[in-house]
């Protein structure tokens, strides 16, 4: 009636192998890591002591854990103990969570990279990826931090700025009742201060302790008394927690008290729909059949600015410059250009006008530059209404990397009495515009390049790129928060998620072509 079933009698076969299918996602994880050479890890392992767990089991069982959503080290370890798959993986051998989280974290921080790019190169061998066209995108991903406990860098400088008023008034009015009693200590100053310069905590720290001395001739003075006692409890702790805070500050706004590293930033996951800012990294990849080929982490929240550092840690990685790169327009201005152009890589980058230069609203309104006429040879503009602006000067600006942007400005002789002034310009007087001759240049480029029939093509494939790739990690995984604290061990993140995604990637094309390699792209 029915099945036999017992729980007393030895099954056979013993091997966990046997109960796991042949295609299974964990057997591609397995090659994968067997291919690696074991000297790669030979950084992470310098030898001493009891003898470790081999770290490619380690790595094959995080992997594998980050593509079936499991990102908790206590989580991979009850995995480990209960799963089948993971008990394969690992050799039936049993890694505590404090072990999975320091090989995860810390053991790993110089040979991750390494990794990640001895896989990219078995995917490159088997013409999953060419490492010809780079789509690039970035993403906001929460970082592991208290949403409250913020620290806003205009609130930094204000704060400190009263202080220093506070601390110069203090010493004015100290000084002022020492005035009539200077001959009596010597001729001794207090340490300069300066009315209008910027106090520092060590000048502060030098004036306290002179103004300690003075008390200790003078111990029945009160208000010098009660000035030191402020000054050494109050207004000199204040003035080292507020240069500490503008240290971690660095060239950002804003930073979390519970992970310093983390940026305040506007993310697209709003459920309550009040632009509320969250602590933060921006997470950039760059992609090629959808395969992450490099990732990089940043404090940034724009992506204007991450493009350079980005391709950088590529060169690093891969050893050379991808040929082509295809942004979006948050990647489109003229340092960026200046760069690509330099480094001989193919720009198929938007810039931030692009979409709305085709517009008729656009193309019809006359206060628009790119709908004058500029004369190379005299060098200036001709307006709608023909009016002629010379070259008037040069202004050079400096952005917060350093880089050098040259604007020209050309003057209008007279705007009076002409009918389109009102929709020209808001301004009294004459008309002046200020142009980057060489952004002018390189826009024109890109425009050239994108409106071309493969430039378009690439455009509208960037598209299904990198996006698609974030919505997997993001809604497909569920991983919309770091676990980790710290930009070192964020980015190490990152690349556990970037190997997990990219063996998942190959399997799912494995599944699709039926077991067989992807074939070169014609």
């Amino acid at each position: 009636m029915y099945i036999q079933y017992t729980m007393d009698q030895l099954c056979l076969p013993m091997d966990l192998e046997e109960d796991i299918p042949p295609h299974h996602l964990v057997r591609v994880v397995n090659a994968a890591v067997n291919r690696l050479d074991d000297a790669i890890f030979n950084a992470a392992f310098p030898g001493g002591g009891r003898d470790s767990y081999h770290p490619k089991m380690l790595t094959k069982v995080i992997i594998y854990a980050y593509t079936q959503r499991i990102y908790s080290s206590r989580q991979i370890a009850k995995a480990v103990r209960e799963n089948i798959m993971f008990m394969w993986v690992a050799g039936r051998l049993r890694p505590d969570f404090r072990t999975i989280n320091r090989f995860r974290s810390e053991r790993m921080k110089e040979v991750l990279e390494t990794v990640f790019t001895a896989v990219l190169q078995f995917l490159a061998d088997e013409k999953y990826v060419e490492l010809e066209h780079y789509f690039i995108d970035g993403t906001k991903i929460e970082a592991n931090a208290n949403r409250y406990t913020f620290v806003w860098g205009k609130a930094v400088v204000k704060h400190k700025a009263k202080l220093q008023e506070k601390v110069h008034s203090l010493f004015a009015t100290i000084e002022e009742a020492e005035k009539q009693e200077e001959r009596t200590h010597g001729g001794r100053d207090l340490c300069e201060l300066g009315e209008s310069s910027e106090i520092t905590s060590e000048k502060l720290e030098l004036a306290v302790k002179q103004l300690e001395e003075r008390l200790q001739e003078k111990p029945k003075d009160k208000p010098l008394k009660k000035a030191v006692r402020q000054l050494r409890k109050d207004l000199l702790p204040r003035l080292q927690k507020y240069e500490s805070q503008e240290e971690i500050l660095g060239n950002r706004n804003s930073y979390s008290k519970t992970d310093t590293d983390a940026t305040f930033m506007r993310m697209k996951e709003d459920h309550m729909r009040n632009g509320q800012l969250k602590p933060g990294y921006n997470v950039q990849i760059g992609t090629e059949n959808q395969f992450i080929l490099s990732y990089s982490v940043h404090q940034r929240p724009t992506d204007t600015r991450c493009l350079i550092p980005h391709l950088e840690q590529v060169k690093s990685q891969l050893g050379k410059l991808p040929s082509t790169v295809i942004a979006d327009a948050g990647y489109g201005g003229e340092e960026n250009y200046d760069y690509l152009e330099q480094n001989e890589i193919e720009a198929i980058v938007k810039y931030g006008t692009y979409h709305r230069e085709k517009s008729k609203a656009w193309q019809k309104d006359i206060s628009k530059i790119d709908n004058w006429t500029y004369n190379s040879e005299q060098n200036t503009w001709t307006c709608m209404a023909g009016q002629t602006l010379a070259f008037h000067r040069v202004s050079t600006e400096k952005t917060e990397s350093g880089y050098e942007i040259e604007h020209h400005h050309y003057r209008s002789a007279s705007c009076e009495g002409c009918p389109l002034k009102a929709q020209c310009t808001k301004a009294a007087g004459n008309r002046e515009i200020k142009v980057s001759m060489n952004y002018l240049r390189l826009k024109n480029q890109a425009r050239e390049k994108l409106r071309s029939e493969e430039g378009y093509a690439l455009a509208v494939r960037r598209m299904i790129e990198p996006e698609p790739v974030f919505g997997d990690i993001k809604n497909n995984r569920g991983f919309r928060r770091f676990l980790l604290r710290g930009l070192p061990k964020v980015s190490l993140e990152a690349g556990w998620l970037s190997l997990a995604h990219n063996l998942l990637k190959k399997a799912a094309v494995d599944a699709k072509n039926g077991g067989a390699k992807r074939e070169q792209a014609a």
